[in-house]
């Protein structure tokens, strides 16, 4: 009996930090206090500490507009927090997010002026 409980328990601490809180499609189109000038998009798969997707931004004006950039990172151990590279054909930038509930916090860090500095994503789906 307390080779099952200790079974349940380890399985149910692995549930618990495999909540892949990262996963889904995040855009700042929903955004109260953000620009409207662009329509920052990510495609977000988490599969453990590891995140993969793609981001893109749209808009009216051609000087913002990126094409597909391809998305790649690490999540940290806590999984609220997560540091991520981005790749497009006009360089490359990376940044950190931070995941709260259904809101989502990109700052970057660093490289080329493919997105922007920083901006709050919504979750999307």
């Amino acid at each position: 009996m307390k080779k099952i409980l200790l079974l349940l328990i380890l399985v149910s601490f692995q549930s618990y930090a495999q909540a892949n809180k990262f996963t889904g499609t995040w855009s700042t189109e929903n955004c109260k206090s953000c620009s409207k000038e662009y329509v920052l998009k990510l495609n977000l798969a988490q599969s453990n500490n590891k995140i993969f997707g793609t981001a893109e931004i749209t808009s009216s004006n051609e000087k913002f507009v990126s094409g597909v950039m391809e998305v790649d990172g690490n999540v940290y151990a806590l999984g609220e927090k997560a540091q991520i590279s981005i790749k497009g054909k006009d360089g490359s930038a990376s940044a950190v997010l931070f995941v709260k509930e259904d809101l989502l916090q990109f700052a970057k860090r660093g490289g080329d002026d493919l997105v922007p500095k920083e901006t709050i994503l919504t979750k999307l789906y």
